[in-house]
């Protein structure tokens, strides 16, 4: 890496990162107004492109979407987890944090990273991932904020843990102080999610894969926040689709649902901001989107609640009320009711359902595990209960054609059914 020049770093970091991804790359650059521009090319397209984007504070997605849109709700493959440790704000010297991560966390409480890139202040560590799809982002982000957990003493950034998460590519400058970003590079190991979960996350197994005697006691910690993430991440997919659904014609509902959408990311990637931002980007999908003065506006509430999650006294004030705990607790009933949910709607929906279309959803689930088990379908029960019926009445018939004054128990012994048969089966044969 030292004998190659800028553009040859942040293509071959580039590479080693996505050579073999699938869906769109996000490359981004910091505006002088604070934002960022960016642009989302395919794998093949990202190395012939990346040149024209070099130079001060140019960032990549770490992860790939379906559509050219950075947003969580668009994950295609989920290639990578990450920490960002600011430990600058600690006055820590960059070498001792390398060694303290060398002798007490590689390897122990956490697993070696594949990346490191040494951002110009802080350092970003990069485990990749055998890729696995959005479906995989609850268990994806338990994993990620254990790493964050583990690493918290150096400064890990808590803001910098979604999975739409931008960070610096080597061979860039970071403008705050002229360093040029580098990347060093450890293995090519890809991890798989799942294996990490299991070594470091033991306690998540009964969640994925639950027991079919439930087990008593209060859920771990771990547990409940990795079924918190699973319930906003299905609330978040069933409002993109709600969405979707009409056409992206929601006028009426526009506050509501960027109210919604904002609060529920914020409570996901425990970043306000960026929640904002999606949340502006989101509205602009609409036919008649809100000016971003009024998203903000309509939706200032959603950051105040995500807060309050936080604050020990509001936590305690709300569970003395019967809550769950601070923040809004929004029942399926009431979202239905604001945002006027169709029971047409509902079957597209995950998790944002009435009691008939659970009805509906558990009476397919019964059906099938009546099948796994081996018990017919009842077309085929009837068919099969005909079939029998016939075979009676056919001998019945030889039986009667023999001896045409045989009596009841006679013809119920020979047949082996009851009397009472005998008499169905013979106003069948009349």
């Amino acid at each position: 890496m030292e004998n190659m020049n800028a553009v040859q770093k942040a293509k071959y970091h580039a590479w080693f990162q996505h050579g073999d991804a699938d869906g769109w790359i996000t490359i981004a650059k910091k505006t002088k107004q604070g934002g960022f521009r960016q642009y989302h090319y395919q794998p093949s397209e990202l190395a012939e492109h990346l040149s024209n984007w070099l130079g001060e504070d140019v960032y990549f997605s770490q992860n790939t979407f379906y559509k050219p849109t950075r947003s969580i709700e668009n994950i295609r493959q989920l290639r990578s987890l990450y920490v960002d440790l600011d430990f600058y704000l600690f006055n820590y010297d960059p070498s001792w944090v390398m060694a303290k991560l060398e002798h007490e966390f590689f390897k122990q409480s956490i697993p070696e990273p594949n990346v490191i890139i040494f951002s110009g202040q802080g350092i970003v560590l990069i485990w990749m991932l055998d890729p696995v799809p959005y479906k995989a982002l609850p268990l994806w982000q338990a994993v990620q904020n254990y790493l964050l957990q583990e690493l918290a003493e150096l400064g890990g950034d808590s803001k910098a843990t979604d999975a739409a998460r931008v960070f610096r590519v080597a061979g860039s400058v970071n403008s705050k102080n002229g360093s040029e970003v580098r990347a060093e590079f450890r293995h090519d190991y890809r991890y798989e999610l799942r294996q990490i979960q299991y070594d470091y996350l033991p306690e998540l197994n009964d969640e994925i894969n639950p027991p079919k005697k439930k087990k008593r006691g209060r859920k771990k910690k771990v547990a409940q926040l990795f079924n918190i993430y699973r319930l906003h991440h299905a609330r978040m997919l069933d409002l993109v689709k709600l969405v979707e659904l009409r056409g992206y014609e929601v006028k009426g509902h526009r506050e509501t649902i960027c109210f919604l959408y904002r609060y529920w990311l914020c409570c996901y990637t425990n970043d306000p901001t960026e929640a904002l931002n999606q949340t502006i980007m989101f509205n602009l999908q609409f036919t008649h989107p809100l000016s971003n003065k009024e998203v903000e506006k309509a939706t200032r509430s959603a950051e105040k609640a995500w807060q309050a999650r936080s604050d020990e006294e509001a936590n305690r004030v709300a569970k003395a009320k019967g809550y769950p705990g601070a923040g809004y607790n929004i029942s399926n009933r009431k979202l239905i009711d604001w945002l006027d949910i169709s029971t047409d709607e509902q079957i597209h929906l995950i998790t944002i359902i009435g009691p008939s279309e659970k009805r509906r959803r558990n009476t397919i689930y019964q059906r099938e595990k009546r099948r796994e088990s081996g018990v017919q379908k009842r077309e085929e029960y009837i068919k099969e209960q005909n079939n029998k019926t016939d075979d009676k009445l056919f001998k019945l018939q030889q039986l009667l054609d023999e001896n045409p004054n045989a009596t009841r128990p006679v013809l119920a012994e020979a047949l082996g059914v009851s009397k009472a048969r005998i008499t169905q089966l013979k106003k069948l044969l009349q």
